[in-house]
């Protein structure tokens, strides 16, 4: 008997399906993979930062990565907005689309879709996520085979510290082990997922290397803030003693001058003052300060989120607020796209070939919003068109409008007497006087030439080259579309009347500018062509 066929991962590692049991990259404590994290960020300047890129350029990310994590704590607005597009594409629905239109592709996607219907969902994808802001990240797969069968359990996000780069090509992940030598990852057992803010390198892709230079920089002026605001915010105390003041009356006053800043109150002799000195233009020296931190901010939110109006109080530069709007919009788009290829093939592409085996074709996870609908629009374009014959389905148009089917008993909306729904005081001569120049387009029908008077019509029968059945397939030929004309009509007011009474009022208000003289000279020539005809008969029977 042929054993199963050998799995391969995108990377050609082969499956060993042993090492799926058991979580392959855990924490250590005092092991390689530590969870404490250090502190590159103390003492920052220009020359240490250079430093920490060049190092994660040449494969040693660490330090550039404990420094991304300390910029989200830090910063308050990178946090902000860096959690913003995060959760903005972590919460959106996901769909799945079946492989093929078959039974069992039906079945599998409806077990992937069964799957994704858990609450954790969304803090899995949110750490997922942390690819955008570090370039990449990696998510361990808990798969349960308790009940004989294989299925995710849990996603488990993974530092990005425990693992590394082939140094051949500085883009094929491996894993540390415990005794920190690179192992390549075992296949169907890790989310690989790459969110480039630029291309190149993963290492040189995340959000954070260029939000690290703004965040020092900012760094700088928030320093340099709270000392002007330290030193220049209150007024400057002076305080004067008199010639014959002792060396500990002098002590007593700059005691009082020093602490009067943080107490607001001091106790001095009645023979000295303090005098308080404010200094000029303090505000607007202050003012740049704020602006330049503010700048940065700005400069952040455009890495991040792609534009500024939703995250600062002011529109500009890119336009209107909608127009911001609609860039972040591409950019969610552009997010989820990533993650739906990101999870179908580390995540619904494995676990298909695992539980079911390989596939001609696999489900697909979408997550996307729905596109928004102009339903107003939609009504009456959908009106006009039934009006006309077109023919809707009613459970298309419900699931257009999230209406759901009425059960049998329960109460149904019709069209009033006044033609709308019950109450809505919709006038229905609108659809009355659509139809009452109806059959004013009903005109009468060119006639051919070859069909002959009634005196051409006489003489052809006593000349005897009078032919009755020739006559009688013009006469049709010309009567057929006139009638058909008149019944189209007819049948375009049934379609669109609510009622026999609606119907009724219809025909009547068409019925007197109906123009019948074509159908009516149609009819005197068809009665005098079949006297005619009569006429030859018998002379013919006469000889």
């Amino acid at each position: 008997m042929a054993g199963k066929p050998t799995l391969y991962d995108r990377w050609g590692n082969p499956l060993r399906r042993a090492e799926l049991t058991r979580e392959v990259a855990a924490p250590t404590i005092g092991g390689v993979r530590s969870p404490i994290s250090g502190r590159p960020a103390d003492g920052l300047d220009p020359v240490r930062l250079a430093s920490i890129l060049r190092s994660a350029d040449k494969g040693d990310p660490v330090r550039y990565l404990e420094l991304a994590e300390v910029l989200e704590e830090r910063d308050l607005h990178y946090l902000g907005v860096l959690a913003t597009r995060k959760r903005s594409v972590s919460q959106i629905d996901i769909t799945v689309v079946p492989g093929g239109d078959d039974k069992r592709s039906a079945e599998i996607a409806t077990a992937v879709e069964d799957w994704l219907d858990r609450d954790e969902l969304a803090f899995e994808l949110f750490d997922i996520l942390d690819a955008i802001g570090k370039g990449y990240s990696f998510t361990e797969i808990v798969w349960d085979t308790s009940m004989g069968q294989w299925q995710p359990q849990e996603l488990v996000r993974r530092d990005q510290r425990w693992f590394r780069f082939d140094r051949a090509d500085l883009t094929t992940p491996v894993l540390l082990d415990e005794t920190g030598q690179e192992q390549p990852l075992p296949a169907f057992k890790f989310i690989d997922a790459r969110i480039a803010a630029k291309s190149g390198l993963p290492l040189r892709s995340g959000l954070a290397r260029v939000a690290a230079w703004a965040w020092m920089f900012k760094a700088y002026t928030q320093r340099d803030w709270a000392i002007f605001t330290q030193t220049y915010g209150q007024p400057l105390r002076v305080g004067k003693y008199g010639p014959g003041a002792s060396e500990t009356d002098r002590d007593t006053l700059f005691t009082a001058v020093a602490n009067i800043a943080g107490d607001c109150a001091a106790i001095i002799p009645e023979s000295m003052s303090i005098d308080f000195v404010e200094a000029a233009n303090v505000a607007s020296s202050s003012d740049l300060y704020e602006k330049r931190a503010d700048w940065l901010d700005k400069q952040m939110s455009k890495a991040v989120l792609g534009q500024t109006a939703t995250t600062d109080a002011e529109t500009g530069g890119l336009g209107s607020g909608k127009e911001h709007r609609e860039v972040q919009e591409d950019i969610e788009r552009a997010d989820a796209k990533a993650l739906s290829a990101i999870l179908n093939r580390d995540l619904v592409r494995p676990w298909v070939q695992l539980e079911w085996g390989p596939q001609p074709a696999y489900p697909r996870i979408v997550i996307a919003r729905p596109e928004q609908e102009d339903l107003q629009l939609l009504a009456d374009s959908v009106d006009k068109l039934v009006a006309r014959g077109l023919k809707v389905g009613q459970d298309e148009i419900r699931g257009k409008f999230g209406l759901s089917k009425p059960g049998p008993d329960e109460e149904i909306l019709s069209v009033g007497p006044s033609g709308g729904a019950e109450g809505d005081g919709t006038d229905r001569n609108s659809s009355i006087k659509h139809f009452s120049g109806v059959f004013k387009r009903v005109r009468g029908v060119p006639r051919p030439e070859t069909l002959l008077s009634t005196q051409r019509r006489s003489t052809a029968v006593f000349e005897g080259s009078f032919d009755p059945a020739e006559q009688a397939d013009l006469i049709t030929s010309i009567a057929t579309p006139v009638v058909a004309a008149m019944i189209a009509h007819l049948e375009e007011m049934m379609e669109a009347a609510g009622s026999m009474e609606e119907l009724r009022e219809m025909w009547l208000s068409s019925y007197p500018d109906l123009d019948d003289s074509a159908l009516v000279e149609t009819l005197a020539e068809a009665f005098a062509a079949a006297t005619l005809g009569g006429i030859a008969e018998v002379a013919e029977e006469d000889g």
